[in-house]
């Protein structure tokens, strides 16, 4: 065995003259272990947190849109979309169809977004799983229905209950009207309640999702579409199949993968995560001065001992690296408690959901998610903190012990 190591383990095992001394290295292990776990748990449910998002926003938005770069609608061009479709990689594509309406039932009113689909959108995205009463349907027997935000019917005080008495949506015509009646110089449809679906309050309170055909109707166009929305291959990656799709269609259209949908939400997370992160490794910081008083305290009572080795020909790079490796040992004890209960308080929550959230989410317990890469940033930071926090004890006490 090293002789440095074999020294620092008896240091660190043994009963100093002192017992303050033992009591703060136990002090040192107990503050590392904590802010490592807490490193963790944290990380964990940022991670559950942003996968629950993503989950959400992939059952609405596709893998990849395709919109015009100027305008809202544009007509798409059969060649171009056969191209699409034997980019490898490429799995479905729908067309849609979106714009703001004002809906009206009863004595309520809301402004909305609404958004037409082609029958290929809810296989696409998975929005069924979003539907929490009633169906997915957009048409039936010539007659439009539309699955809205739990938020907007709210709003409209409609629900399923209300399957009878169709929404009345309204879109200022295209054009100009010569008319004096304002009524005329709106469009309207009739859209029947089939479902209601839940996201969070963005889309909850915004959309309505119905058929292409009376989105077109509503807004007055023939063949255009708002977007082309893509479902791809997880096997391959995006950013290659959203290449070849912008080289397709040219630059007159803006070709966006998922996380570009929804670029501000998705660096919100992030950054709150690092944020995070940086907030819990200062709290960290903090505990491992513990370490430099333990140090201090042990070299100052081991001065006979590093006399000693001195004498018997031990070189002050010896002697250091006997209370660097006190230092590593603490820290490394202290990381792994703080990673092994991190580890089981992750667990314990993904098995029995201790945390829980409100009725009325869409998940019942506060979601986690342990990641390999997040161990290796704690491990390589908690190290780094430990080695910093032995070295300027050792190299200033050390040097005086042995002059």
């Amino acid at each position: 065995m090293n002789l440095a190591v074999f020294i620092a383990r008896r240091y660190i095992v043994s009963k100093k003259s002192n017992n303050a001394i033992n009591i703060i290295s136990w002090i040192s292990v107990v503050a590392i272990a904590v802010g490592t776990g807490a490193l963790v748990i944290v990380l964990s449910g940022m991670n559950g947190l942003t996968n629950l998002v993503e989950n959400l926003y992939s059952s609405f938005d596709s893998d990849i849109e395709i919109t015009a770069a100027k305008g809202k609608v544009f007509l798409p061009d059969s060649a171009v979309v056969e191209k699409i479709k034997k980019i490898k990689g490429v799995n479905a594509l729908c067309y849609s169809v979106e714009d703001n309406a004002l809906l009206k039932y009863n004595d309520k009113q809301a402004i909305a977004t609404v958004k037409g689909v082609s029958s290929e959108f809810v296989n696409m995205t998975r929005f069924d799983t979003l539907v929490y009463e009633g169906v997915f349907t957009t048409k039936k027997n010539n007659a439009f229905y539309g699955v809205f935000g739990k938020g907007l019917a709210f709003r409209l005080g409609t629900g399923l209950q209300d399957m009878f008495s169709p929404v009345g949506v309204y879109s200022p015509k295209r054009g100009k009207v010569a008319s004096i009646n304002p009524e005329d110089a709106f469009e309207e449809i009739k859209v029947y309640p089939a479902g209601l679906f839940s996201i969070n309050d963005e889309f909850d309170f915004r959309y309505m999702i119905t058929d292409i055909s009376a989105a077109r109707q509503l807004f007055g166009y023939e063949k255009e579409v708002s977007s082309i929305e893509l479902s791809c291959d997880k096997a391959i990656q995006i950013e290659s199949i959203q290449a070849q799709v912008q080289n397709s269609v040219g630059t007159n259209f803006v070709v966006k993968n998922k996380f570009q949908q929804n670029e501000v939400l998705f660096k919100t997370l992030k950054a709150e995560k690092l944020w995070t992160f940086i907030i819990l490794v200062f709290i960290l910081i903090i505990g491992t001065f513990n370490i430099i008083g333990a140090l201090t305290m042990l070299i100052i009572e081991k001065k006979k001992d590093i006399s000693i080795l001195h004498n018997m020909g031990a070189d002050a790079a010896l002697i250091r690296k006997v209370f660097m490796t006190e230092g590593f040992l603490i820290t490394v004890l202290g990381a792994i408690i703080g990673l092994l209960l991190g580890l089981l308080m992750c667990w314990l929550q993904q098995v029995f959901g201790f945390v829980r959230f409100d009725a009325g989410y869409v998940v019942e317990a506060y979601p986690v998610d342990v990641r390999m890469g997040d161990f290796i940033a704690i491990i390589s930071v908690v190290m780094l903190i430990g080695f910093f926090a032995a070295w300027y004890p050792v190299r200033i006490f050390t040097n005086k012990s042995i002059r």
